[in-house]
């Protein structure tokens, strides 16, 4: 199949599960009063919460360049700060294509092996797991019951049916069987699998070293400091929210925590951007602090919205930046 028809239908797919999860949660809530809420917000609150998320970006950006620095590479903040917008910009239309994206643009600005970078955006990844996974004990603390309630009601019953449907299915357990083989036959039996084997063994060495460069860091205390600052200001962008509406302005920070982690599992669904996933299990999380579910999606539609637009607004700046950039290196060259 062509790539670009692959990646067309792949991409219509998930948008259309995207769609498809925002028209449930929007379902049986009546859009024109969560419009009207959303425009009497309190802009004080709503240009705290977007600062908070633009604290969040630059310090990324700055993470990122420490675990470069190992690898023998010092890119410029700026550089590493417009790649990593533009990844956001890409996720926006295709989940994960944003990995991707960042390492071809760095490697384009900065010369730096696009496996190598990949291999810091996996060790960012994992520690962006570990770092959730930490909030979420942190909540088991002082939210014990609601986390466990909204997991087994949203997420552990859902997923125990969906193993059960697999581990049920002998057509699904003969065609993977059958996929394994052929992937074997074709790696190890034909002289292209060879070379590709070789070529992998190239591209896994390089993502090794991206990973390992964790272990070579020379700041790893400053580096923490990022991390813990960048999850600082995700649960800020969350909490400064709730002020800017009436109904959810009565909400403490274990509220704020909660949110953190419910949407931050809502944000890692495989659609563009969060879209449905998002609203669906902030509302969800809300309705256990008291909170209606209409205006649960008023407050996720309020934030999603802000964050989305960020991303536009300053991915969008920095493709230009880089296009500009470029153009000007070319004319120079001649």
């Amino acid at each position: 199949m062509n790539k670009k028809l692959y990646s067309l239908i792949k991409y219509g797919i998930l948008l259309g599960v995207g769609a498809g999860l925002l028209y449930l949660a929007f379902k049986k809530v009546n859009i024109n009063e969560t419009i009207d809420k959303i425009k009497n917000a309190n802009l004080l609150w709503v240009t705290l919460s977007v600062t908070a998320s633009l604290i969040a970006f630059f310090s990324r950006a700055i993470r990122w360049n420490l675990l470069i620095h190992p690898l023998g590479y010092k890119p410029k903040v700026m550089n590493t700060s417009t790649a990593l917008m533009i990844g956001y910009l890409a996720n926006l239309a295709i989940p994960r294509l944003g990995e991707v994206t960042r390492c071809g643009t760095l490697t384009q600005s900065e010369k730096i092996p696009f496996e190598k970078l990949i291999g810091t955006v996996i060790t960012e990844r994992i520690i962006d797991v570990l770092s959730l996974l930490a909030c979420m004990i942190l909540v088991a603390f002082f939210e014990f019951e609601r986390l466990t309630r909204f997991l087994n009601e949203n997420f552990i019953d859902t997923f125990k049916h969906k193993i059960n449907s697999i581990i049920n299915s002998p057509f699904l357990i003969l065609l993977t069987l059958a996929i394994f083989f052929l992937l074997v036959y074709i790696v190890f039996a034909s002289k292209k699998g060879k070379a590709f084997l070789n070529k992998a063994k190239v591209i896994l060495k390089g993502i090794g070293d991206g990973i390992i460069s964790v272990r070579k860091m020379k700041k790893p205390l400053l580096f923490l400091f990022h991390t813990i600052l960048i999850w600082t200001m995700y649960f800020l962008m969350s909490y400064f929210c709730f002020f800017a509406l009436e109904s959810t302005a009565g909400l403490n920070w274990h509220a704020g925590l909660f949110i953190l982690v419910v949407g931050g599992l809502g944000m890692s669904a495989p659609v563009p951007g969060g879209l449905g996933a998002y609203h669906w299990a902030v509302s969800l999380g809300l309705m256990l602090f008291g909170i209606s579910y209409d205006d649960g999606i008023t407050f996720a539609t309020l934030m999603h919205t802000t964050n989305t637009l960020v991303v536009i607004v300053l991915g969008s700046l920095s493709f230009l930046h880089l296009f500009l950039k470029q153009r000007n290196g070319t004319a120079n060259a001649s």
